[in-house]
């Protein structure tokens, strides 16, 4: 094993590791690994030729043909039938990033040795992630119960030289990469397929993506509210620690403790108030903010027990003499925690637009809409309402999918998580909240501009200095589509470092 690697075998207990490992440029398997999954294989071959018994997908068939048995001369084509059979897809095509995730995820169950795959399976799967060669998977397809069946199948098409996938940039057929490197078709043995494509890769990808993405939303989201806290000249007293003390839920408590932090040493903060108090969307910042990070722990304490764990079926346990069917490919953890995230994160957007519509009302001291000449300029009147277009659009869309079921399979599958469903609407809810936190820093910095000379915090001029680098004070009406989209941008590439 080579050293430089990140072994994606090993343990992530914390979103800190899981970035560095499944973001990782090249992934390795550890030797102990290579070993679980080799002695798995022939404790399972060694099975097979021992005895007649039927084991569910290993040499039966699937769903409602679970008693239709399969002879040993055919299981190879039973495992690439159901992979292309599986392959059902539709919809948009999942982002790159994602994809390269889904693949990390499905070596990292496989790697426990309990899956009955060869070594030669797992190693294919890591070349492809090594050589960035990433399968096309759509959108739509997965029940999110029986595993992630037709995204999965996707994903693993590529092994049996079928499909499409992108490399160097370009969309091309599997077969064709297969004869750039000189590669051979993977031949599937028993089991394999059914473990290919068994599994809450897609769910857990999304789900992570969606987590690593929130968790720097976060942390952007009580910056900007104290940037808007200071351009709408708000009391501090709210942040107070000993209102946080008796009402002790530790993200409130962490989110006052960060907001104090931010606005230590402001002049803007520690000057006289005209008010004794603030809006909501000011003085519950804590609350608020607080209630959502509290469920992003506990959501990003699901997902990191997920991405630990075995979720094909059926699971084999070499040492135990074991092959057992059940319901580890059941998303009904993940589908709940996304619809959780989902739900918290497009509050953040919520009370983000909140403060924006406060700071252009012509409120404490600033001019309507942020602008000079208000009437002959309109301001920052129309970002207000594409903030509260996209607020209104998550608020439709953290309707929750798992409280929706559909069975399948002529019944056998009468109960589904839509976990999937629920993924792929996160991750647009997740976009959203940054599009409109985008708009709030915006706003937010154009009003501190009119507290001038005035300075905040030396934590928040320093943000709001590079801010300004990238768009200038809005003087009078130009296209302020170009200043949201660099404001994105911002908040995507600032380092905090």
């Amino acid at each position: 094993m080579n050293p430089t690697l990140s072994t994606i075998d090993e343990y992530i207990s914390n979103l800190q590791q899981a970035s560095q490992i499944l973001t990782s440029n090249q992934i390795s398997v550890s030797n102990t690994a290579a070993e679980k999954i080799n002695k798995c294989r022939a404790y399972l071959d060694n099975k097979m030729a021992a005895s007649d018994d039927l084991y569910y997908g290993i040499n039966t068939g699937f769903g409602y043909l679970q008693n239709v048995k399969i002879d040993d001369h055919q299981l190879e084509i039973l495992q690439d039938n159901l992979i292309k059979s599986h392959a059902c897809g539709m919809g948009d095509e999942v982002p790159s990033s994602i994809v390269k995730l889904m693949l990390a995820l499905k070596i990292k169950s496989l790697c426990y040795g309990h899956s009955g795959v060869q070594m030669v399976t797992v190693a294919r799967l890591v070349e492809m992630f090594n050589n960035n060669i990433l399968p096309v998977i759509y959108t739509q397809g997965s029940l999110g119960a029986s595993g992630d069946l037709a995204p999965l199948s996707h994903l693993c098409l590529p092994l049996i030289g079928e499909g499409e996938v992108y490399f160097n940039g370009k969309k091309t057929k599997s077969a064709e990469v297969l004869n750039h490197f000189g590669w051979d078709i993977i031949h599937l043995q028993s089991k394999e397929g059914l473990a290919l494509i068994n599994g809450t890769q897609f769910m857990s990808a999304y789900g992570m993506h969606c987590i690593m993405k929130a968790e720097r939303l976060l942390k952007w989201a009580n910056i900007i509210a104290a940037i808007s806290f200071e351009g709408f000249d708000g009391v501090i007293y709210p942040f107070n620690p000993h209102i946080h003390e008796v009402r002790a839920h530790a993200g409130q408590v962490s989110v006052a403790a960060t907001m104090r932090e931010l606005l230590n040493g402001s002049e803007i903060a520690s000057q006289k108030k005209s008010q004794v108090q603030d809006p909501y969307s000011f003085r519950c910042i804590p609350q608020v903010h607080g209630a959502t990070l509290d469920t992003f722990n506990h959501v990003s304490s699901v997902f990191l027990r997920e991405i630990n764990s075995v979720t094909d079926n059926p699971n084999i346990f070499p040492d135990d003499d074991l092959i057992v069917s059940g319901g580890n490919f059941h998303g009904q953890p993940l589908a709940l925690s996304l619809d959780f995230l989902a739900i918290a994160m497009s509050e953040i957007a919520n009370i983000s637009e909140r403060r924006t519509y406060q700071l252009i009302s012509g409120l404490r001291g600033l001019p309507p809409f942020l602008v000079k000449d208000a009437g002959l300029n309109s301001g920052f009147m129309i970002p207000q309402y594409t903030a509260a277009g996209i607020v209104s659009e998550n608020k439709q869309l953290s309707t929750p999918s798992s409280v929706d079921s559909i069975p399948s399979s002529i019944n056998q599958e009468d109960h589904v998580s839509m976990g999937a469903n629920g993924a792929v609407k996160c991750k647009r809810v997740i976009d959203n909240v940054e599009k409109v936190l985008a708009i709030e820093l915006l706003t937010a910095v154009q009003a501190i501009d009119f507290r001038r000379p005035l300075k905040t915090s030396e934590q928040l001029e320093k943000i709001i200095v590079s801010f300004r680098k990238e768009i200038p004070f809005n003087e009078t009406d130009r296209i302020l589509h170009d200043d949201m989209m660099k404001s994105v941008a911002f908040l995507q590439n600032y380092s905090f470092n």
